[in-house]
């Protein structure tokens, strides 16, 4: 992935999230897949296609008369870079008033969601403790 700033739109994750499922897609699937569905011409999905490449979101290979795209990283990682990004832009330094928001987020999405991201807070804990379990 590219160090620039990621700014991502609908329809550019639309299609991630498709070749993320898929595991690897070209423009005419994906166009069937989610182009078609939401209206958008087979050219607008190609072009998407080549500014997630440049992006750095997504490898691509040429196979025959179409370019074959595959995924960078996983979705977690653009996830994260994205949570990142919005953290160095809002928090001015001060990470601990953007977590406890997310935090009150989640327990008004779903209160289940704490506990799974307690679970999660301990898994990478102990990843980073250097303890495997």
């Amino acid at each position: 992935m590219s160090c620039s700033e990621l700014k991502l739109g609908d329809l550019e994750i639309a299609v991630l999230e498709d070749i993320w499922h898929a595991g690897q897609g070209e423009a005419r699937g994906v166009h069937a897949r989610v182009g078609a569905v939401r209206g958008n011409s087979l050219q607008t999905i190609q072009s998407t296609l080549e500014r997630l490449h440049r992006k750095g979101l997504l490898a691509r290979e040429r196979v025959s008369h179409a370019f074959v795209y595959t995924p960078t990283g996983s979705r977690e990682a653009v996830l994260a870079r994205l949570i990142e990004e919005s953290l160095g832009r809002f928090s001015s330094g001060q990470e601990g008033g953007l977590m406890a928001a997310f935090a009150g987020y989640a327990s008004q999405a779903d209160p289940s969601l704490l506990d799974e991201l307690e679970a999660l807070i301990e898994h990478h804990k102990r990843r980073i403790g250097g303890d495997p379990s």
